[in-house]
């Protein structure tokens, strides 16, 4: 799609930042060897023109070292040198080289991310120019009829006042963006565009005031409507795309209790929670910065860190990330980090890391895009040069030039992959899966492996009893005290045990070891070995399996074994990719046991174990440096660095926010055929995009000739682009059709080996 500029973010933008040197030092943090980073928000960057523009201009300055703008976030993240020739440098012309190529920049700050209101005034746009070209279409078919010179006119000049305030309003977008480059002495894909819709309105008002029998307004008109359609579903993909990031910012909490240095208690912003700040942290509560526990004990969920659906007890002296919740008990822990330098930031850092990477799938069409401009205001000039000079009809010639910059509008090639992505996207909505980012399907089908999660996605993370060993009374000992806890594991107990037979008062919970009643006959304990049993524990009995013991006395009385349930579909999805030869990796925080016991169950190629979400990033980039593209599914807040860095990426519906949010695909139902399904959908929508860039360049390489030699008017014209737009999209609808048809989606091309991951982590399959 072509380079917009938003008008009213470039009304808004216009207003100066004036961030100081002070401010911009305070915003930027260190590195290292005397180098920081800022992060600027940018809203008017759109497209791959944009990012070479801005990192250009950027680049050349002797303060920045390095500068990347992430297109999906519309940011640009600069490394800047704190002193030039021992001398302290001014970062403030960072700002001032944005502003001299057209994108005014300021301080990031995620209300301004989020606030975007562009999606509405595009819709709004798109409505009024299609009720416009509707109405206009119809006068004009009278006036194509046969109707009278007088009737005619009238015609003529209502279109003219239907027109005039549809191009004021809905081609603002094009102006503005056109105008913000041609002052610069620039130009982009919006300036032929704003020519063409200008010119042929020109034209036709000189034919309707000297009536004129034919006028083009329904050409202008309706050529406007088919680009804001384009646009219209650019943006909304992209915007989409950019949510991930926001929701996991939204996942810290906003501050915490911190204890002054008198004991006394009191509420602090977690930008401010210092290194060594002591912090009181309440059962229900997140850890707002990394930390280590001074005193209390508590269960954890660390499925943030790890992916681990159990609760992880902690005690004095143990570590706790930011964003772990608090299960049980009260905790007081120490800060060993500042909110910017814990795990939740690395982890937006990584996935905005691996979305500013992913901009080079769109840059390729961008950058394809950006000769069209030079190459159209060339061709018509030449046509117009040339009709005047040798046909000596300078009107003659001004329309010829109208129709070649009508004709070679590139709406049906901007419609190629957008239309083709709705139609898929519908059709996968309709078994249940959801279609995130436009350009998700197409990456999709180029996979040549796919890698799961296990808790979450391979299971559903609720764990099951499948073995118990001890008298029926006993079991219903356990499931009666089972009933006053919400542990998972004790609530998969009870919902599974007979608990009539039992009833009980006071059940005591001891965070991090299990269930404690006191009755006439003993002391009766249900967890884990260390807590329920008198000497050694004997939890190592299934390592692939959670055990829980109750005993009385310190005795054993019974035992219990607990596995994750697997999602529905899981074997025959899995099986499926390996027929059609993917390789399958399952990528895991959980233990090496476990993992290695679903992988058996599952017949997965390869695992990992005990991975954390850099390590899962890692083991994604080492399948991409090696050539080949992997489709990450996962589910936890912990899989949203590796959904973000994988060449694609999909998750369950019942996956945290986050992880919904990064996925590019979402599937609605607990079935894991989703995965094969959404493949194959794929590859039929990539062979409709190919036969539609076919179609798209085909109707130019016939069309352009026509216009240039004077065989299409302005109205012929817009009739023609319209007419390619029209085939490419009932090209796309064809894919309702395919989509119930039986597909072999093949095999890729070679398979993918086994990945390894560095000795020293301990991770390898």
């Amino acid at each position: 799609m072509s380079c917009c500029v938003d008008p009213d973010s470039v009304i808004a933008l216009a207003k100066d930042n004036n961030a100081s040197r002070d401010e911009l030092l305070l915003a930027s943090r260190p590195l290292g060897n005397g180098l920081r980073q800022v992060d600027l928000s940018v809203p008017a960057a759109h497209c791959g023109a944009c990012i070479t523009t801005i990192e250009a201009a950027l680049k050349r300055l002797p303060v920045v070292e390095q500068a990347r703008v992430n297109l999906t976030a519309r940011r640009v993240s600069c490394v800047w040198r704190e002193e030039i020739d021992g001398a302290p440098s001014d970062p403030s012309a960072i700002l001032e080289a944005l502003d001299g190529c057209g994108y005014r920049g300021h301080l990031f700050t995620a209300a301004a991310e989020e606030d975007d209101k562009l999606r509405t005034r595009l819709l709004q746009a798109v409505g009024l120019s299609g009720f416009a070209a509707t109405n206009i279409m119809l006068l004009s078919v009278s006036v194509w009829s046969g109707a009278d010179a007088a009737t005619r006119d009238l015609f003529h000049w209502i279109s003219a006042a239907i027109a005039a305030p549809t191009l004021i309003y809905a081609g603002r977008f094009f102006y503005a963006s056109a105008w913000s480059v041609l002052r610069r002495g620039r130009t982009n894909m919006d300036v032929p565009i704003a020519l063409a819709i200008t010119l042929s309105y020109a034209v036709s008002l000189w034919e309707t005031i000297h009536h004129g029998e034919h006028a083009w307004f329904d050409a202008t008109v309706t050529l406007l409507f088919f680009l804001l359609i384009g646009r219209t579903l650019d943006h909304v993909m992209r915007n989409r795309a950019r949510s991930a990031i926001s929701g996991l910012a939204r996942l810290a909490p906003r501050g915490a209790t911190v204890f002054d240095e008198d004991g006394q208690r009191r509420y602090m912003p977690v930008e401010e929670i210092a290194v060594g700040d002591r912090i009181a942290l309440a059962a229900g509560e997140r850890v707002p910065v990394d930390a280590t526990v001074l005193s209390g004990a508590s269960d954890v969920d660390m499925s943030i860190v790890t992916g681990e659906s159990r609760p992880i007890a902690v005690a004095t002296g143990a570590e706790l990330k930011s964003g772990a919740m608090n299960l049980t008990g009260s905790l007081t822990v120490r800060a060993v980090a500042t909110a910017r330098d814990s795990l939740l930031s690395e982890i937006i850092g990584l996935m905005e890391a691996a979305e500013g990477g992913r901009a080079r799938y769109r840059r390729i069409a961008d950058r394809a895009a950006s000769y069209y401009s030079p190459v159209v205001h060339l061709l018509a000039l030449l046509t117009f040069l040339g009709w005047g000079v040798f046909g000596g009809d300078w009107k003659q010639a001004m329309l010829i030039s109208v129709a070649v910059l009508i004709i070679t509008c590139p709406c049906a090639l901007g419609l190629a992959v957008p239309v083709v992505q709705v139609v898929a996207a519908g059709e996968l909505f309709r078994r249940g899966i959801m279609v995130k980012d436009g350009s998700a399907m197409e990456r999709l089908a180029e996979i040549d492996a796919v890698a799961f999660d296990k808790t979450g996605t391979l299971t559903l993370g609720r764990p099951r009893l499948v073995a118990s060993r001890g008298e029926a009374g006993d079991r219903a000992i356990a499931a009666g005290m089972a009933m006053q806890s919400r542990h998972p594991l004790s609530m998969a107990l009870a919902e599974q045990g007979d608990a009539r037979a039992a009833i009980f008062d006071g059940v005591r919970e001891i965070p991090g070891a299990g269930l404690e009643a006191i009755r006439p006959d003993g002391i009766w304990r249900l967890g884990n070995g260390r807590f329920a049993l008198t000497g050694e524990a004997d939890d190592a009995a299934d390592d692939a399996r959670s055990t829980v013991f109750l005993s009385l006395d310190g005795k054993e009385r019974a035992r219990f074994l607990f596995e994750d349930m697997l999602r529905p579909g899981a074997e025959l999805a899995v099986a499926k990719l390996q027929q059609r030869g993917f390789s399958t990796y399952m990528l895991s925080g959980d233990g090496r046991a476990v993992v290695a016991a679903t992988a058996r169950r599952l017949g997965i190629d390869s695992w990992f174990a005990a991975l954390t979400p850099k390590n899962k990033v890692e083991v994604c980039e080492g399948l991409a440096v090696t050539g080949h593209r992997v489709l990450m599914v996962g589910d936890g807040i912990n899989d949203a660095p590796a959904l973000a860095a994988a060449h694609v990426s999909m998750a369950p519906a019942s996956a945290a926010d986050v992880g919904r949010q990064a996925a590019d695909l979402v599937f609605l139902h607990e079935g894991l055929d989703a995965v094969p399904e959404a493949i194959d959908m794929s590859r039929k929508a990539g062979r409709l995009i190919r036969e539609n860039f076919a179609l798209a360049i085909g109707y130019n390489v016939i069309a352009v000739p026509i216009a240039i030699a004077g065989y299409a008017t302005p109205l012929i014209a817009a009739v023609a682009m319209s007419t390619s737009s029209l085939i490419v999209v009932a090209n796309a609808l064809r894919l309702r059709t395919l989509a119930g048809k039986a597909n072999n989606p093949g095999v890729p091309s070679r398979p993918v080996r086994d990945a390894i991951l560095p000795e020293a982590m301990g991770t390898a399959p």
